[in-house]
């Protein structure tokens, strides 16, 4: 342990407490809350570009440790910055700078008090993001996993006046504490009641098999409830809505991803390592639960017609995309194939960083479409591209990111998720080597579900015609919606240059992702891929697969620019312009239209199962027909409202034991008394 301040170790620290001191100017009454409307987002985006940059030089260094002269008099904080958190730092930093750039004209206009309270969580939700991943011991990162789960529950019932807004940070908190409950249990388990809960003595326990899979199982369980896996991802389709939209996407694109490296950080460091090794039968479980994760996600996405609740569905979606990639990794690694385990753990890192940026700037674009026109039906949208021109450049970048189109970041991830898959075929486990292939086939399904759910947002919300008759009371400021403001634009327009830089330079991601997989397995991937060149990637081996996302574009370029110059050539002046066929009606008008409802019908039909649908059906004598379908989650029926009610019987049968008589709570007194006589000896 240094006992200097390391650069990177140092400037991390500052930028969290940076964080919290303008937590605290938050609250300063000055001039109508001036810090907080024009100075606090700035200062956070700044801080969070110099934590990203920090976070990027620690990937490349030793690992950093130091004891902070805080918590108790036997338990002080511990905190350690090495590759794996670097490469978390600079996800935190660089994504929640754009964010906060955006919050700050978002969150401008409002109210001086009701401002600075959403001022002071906001940045106190960022530092204790900061300080989750920097933390080197179970004390300082269960003290700040609970400021975090505190924090952002704070920013989710921003607008508690509302019952469903109360309802859905009630739920979030729940879930939040259960799985808080099992990573405390899994530090517990590790520690074997030795008392010393700093990572290094946790790394050199000796568990036994069953323990050490015991402890992966509770982190497991832990860190997949505050990530939304299934079954459980039901609080994250309530509170994303809920919560204001730059929280939603502070939520989606970053908090999600702080249980992946809590995840990570235990499965892969701590308990592989004191275990003797990650093992297969942990990447099955881990593959099994993330194929249902992302079909569940996807088909449920296709069925929303709340923008903001769409979007949260797809955040479950592409968890369970990062789950495959961890699991294909824990598979080969438990079999002895590192660089095939290695290519697995960078395909999932890698798309924990694609999904905080695209989602991010998709929650962006949505807060930009309610804050102008207070809408998020899609049933409501229509043609907002000639209101909102800016922000539907930005939203289609973000669009076509998460539908996995070359050259943006979402192929490159899920690509390389797809050749660690098919390195099947060196594992001698039959049934093993047989399932990989099935998993990455439900992959490329929810790749394709996912490009079709886009083109109907982008399609019903932005094109076609303003469905102004189907407009809800209170929405009439959609009649003159207007564009981003300012800060709003900047804010997603650095989010769809970090589309585009991840996806046209992977092989300067995959280099420093190697470090991370190098610093926790102690192997690398392959010469043949480490030889990469600025122009191809190349995850395996040249003749086996490659990929140039620079001659892909270039191809789209000179394709489109060709095809513009031979119709300018050949066709210019000759083509005839007149109305569209109208199908023989006289106007066409925005009920033409598809709905966001029937957009998903044949999904509907195909998947019909899957979904818990309750329709009405107006009877032939109604007098006034009107047809309903709802969409729920069956989730609810089979486990959470089972175990409500359990909890409710329960409950009322020991509430019997107060009776508010003080002779029966002497007489529960003394039955004690002689129990403890009786039994204890």
């Amino acid at each position: 342990m240094t006992d200097a301040f390391p650069s990177p170790l140092a400037g991390a620290l500052a930028a969290a407490v940076c964080w919290l001191a303008v937590a605290v100017l938050c609250l300063v009454p000055a001039r109508d809350a001036l810090f907080v409307r024009r100075i606090a987002y700035p200062a956070g985006a700044l801080a969070g570009l110099v934590l990203a940059a920090l976070g990027l030089q620690a990937v490349w260094i030793a690992p950093a440790q130091m004891t902070l002269p805080l918590g108790l008099p036997d338990l002080p904080f511990h905190v350690r910055i090495d590759a794996l958190a670097g490469f978390f730092l600079m996800l935190l930093g660089a994504v929640s700078a754009g964010i906060s750039v955006y919050a700050g004209g978002y969150f401008r206009e409002e109210a001086a008090g009701r401002a600075t309270i959403i001022g002071l969580q906001y940045h106190v939700f960022l530092a204790s993001m900061a300080f989750v991943i920097l933390a080197d011991d179970a004390y300082l990162f269960m003290v700040a996993w609970e400021t975090m789960a505190l924090s952002s529950y704070f920013l989710v019932t921003t607008d508690h006046k509302l019952p469903a807004i109360r309802s859905a940070g009630f739920l979030y908190l729940l879930v939040a504490h259960l799985g808080a409950i099992a990573i405390l249990l899994c530090f517990g388990v590790m520690s074997g009641g030795h008392g010393d809960y700093t990572f290094d003595a946790l790394r050199d326990a000796d568990l036994k098999p069953l323990w050490a899979t015991v402890a992966f199982l509770l982190a497991f369980f832990g860190f997949g409830a505050k990530a939304g896996m299934v079954p459980l991802h039901v609080w994250l389709p309530e509170a994303h809505p809920a919560a204001p939209s730059p929280v939603s996407a502070l939520l989606s694109g970053v908090m999600l991803k702080t249980a992946i490296y809590g995840m990570v950080r235990l499965i892969y460091d701590l308990i592989g390592g004191m275990s003797g090794g990650v093992r297969w039968e942990w990447g099955l479980l881990v593959l099994s639960v993330g194929t249902g994760t992302t079909l569940f996600g996807v088909l449920y996405a296709l069925m929303q017609h709340d923008l903001k609740r769409l979007l949260a569905y797809h955040s479950v979606e592409n968890i369970g995309i990062i789950l495959l990639g961890l699991g294909t990794s824990m598979v080969f690694i438990g079999f002895g194939h590192h660089a095939a385990g290695v290519l697995g753990l960078i395909a999932a890192l890698y798309h924990t960083l694609n999904h905080a940026v695209f989602k991010g700037l998709l929650f962006l674009g949505a807060g930009s479409i309610l804050h102008s026109t207070g809408l998020r039906n899609l049933n409501d949208m229509g043609g907002l591209i000639h209101k909102m021109p800016k922000t539907a450049f930005y939203f289609l970048i973000g669009a076509l990111a998460i539908s996995a189109l070359p050259p943006l970041n979402g192929f490159v991830s899920e690509w390389l998720t797809f050749q660690a898959a098919l390195q099947a075929p060196i594992l001698q486990h039959g049934v093993v080597r047989s399932l990989l292939p099935l998993f990455a086939a439900t992959l490329a399904l929810a790749g394709a579900l996912t490009a079709m759910c886009f083109v109907k947002v982008y399609g019903i919300a932005f094109l076609g015609q303003p469905r102004e008759s189907h407009r809800p009371a209170g929405a009439g400021a959609a009649a003159t919606g207007h564009d981003a403001g300012g800060m709003e634009r900047y804010g997603m327009a650095w989010l769809a240059a970090g589309c585009f830089v991840l996806g046209l330079f992977p092989t300067s991601f995959l280099l420093m992702l190697n470090q991370v997989g190098v610093s926790l397995t102690g192997h690398g991937l392959t010469p043949e891929a480490l030889a990469s060149n600025w122009l191809w990637l190349i995850p395996t081996a040249p003749e086996q697969a490659s990929y140039s996302p620079a001659i892909f574009l270039a191809v789209i370029v000179a394709v489109t620019l060709l095809a513009y110059l031979l119709v300018r050539r050949f066709y210019h002046g000759r083509v005839r312009y007149s109305d569209p066929w109208d199908c023989g009606y006289p106007e066409q008008t925005s009920r033409m239209q598809d709905t966001a409802d029937a957009f998903g019908q044949p999904i509907r039909h195909v998947f019909g199962p899957v979904y818990l649908m309750k329709r009405h059906m107006p009877g032939p004598d109604d007098p006034a027909p009107r047809f309903s379908l709802k969409i729920e989650d069956r989730h609810w029926y089979w486990l959470y409202l089972p175990v409500a009610r359990l909890t409710e019987y329960v409950s009322s049968k020991i509430a019997l034991l107060q009776q508010g008589r003080i002779s029966i709570y002497l007489l529960y007194s003394f039955l004690t008394l002689i129990a403890l006589l009786v039994f204890v000896r």
